[in-house]
């Protein structure tokens, strides 16, 4: 049924115009190479730093489109809050009675899942930066503004929601890294304490 559907779609594409059939290959290529890249964690954020530095040369050479970077600035924010914090919120899970995160050491161990995961914050800050890079051609954006203040609002406010998000971390004790795998010590608390049944 499955292989019918996927052959009249092939004829929908085929037999439509050269546009769509080139877009539609496009796109196709365009999530391959997507796919391909996602286990390669350390090329992708290398690939990132270098897009962030042409970015911030071209910004500073042309001394100039300090809107669009504080604009930037503010969506990185956002999405790095998000990257930060649980797929469900503990203060939600607190008033449903829901599951909530492991707040003790004999709790069973629930890994943190993000509500942005790893690939897709690094996909939406290449856009952004993509998107900001493109804008800095267009001289409509460029709006003469005095940049030290632009700078000094974006690190109060990058300030004052971090701090909101630690006092939420800490709240809730969670930790939004996971560093190395997480080691099962069940048995030996349970086959030391049989021995000791046994002894005694």
């Amino acid at each position: 049924m499955n292989l019918g559907a996927g052959a009249v779609a092939g004829d929908d594409i085929s037999s439509s115009s050269p546009l769509s059939q080139w877009t539609y290959a496009f796109t196709r290529r365009y999530q391959y190479f997507l796919d391909k890249s996602t286990p390669h964690v350390l090329r992708r954020w290398i690939a990132f730093s270098i897009l962030v530095l042409i970015y911030a040369l071209r910004v500073f050479f042309l001394q100039g489109y300090y809107i669009i970077t504080y604009g930037l600035g503010i969506y990185i924010l956002q999405l790095f809050i998000l990257f930060l914090s649980p797929q469900v919120d503990p203060e939600i899970e607190e008033l449903t009675d829901g599951p909530m995160l492991p707040t003790r050491r004999s709790d069973e161990f629930r890994p943190f899942v993000r509500r942005l995961p790893e690939f897709k914050f690094w996909y939406s800050l290449m856009k952004g930066f993509c998107i900001a890079f493109v804008l800095t051609f267009f001289s409509m954006f460029d709006v003469p503004v005095f940049w030290p203040i632009l700078l000094f609002y974006w690190l109060v406010l990058f300030v004052s929601t971090m701090k909101r998000q630690i006092m939420h971390m800490v709240k809730y004790k969670y930790v939004p890294f996971s560093f190395g795998k997480k080691q099962y010590q069940g048995k030996k608390a349970v086959s030391s304490s049989n021995d000791t049944d046994i002894t005694a």
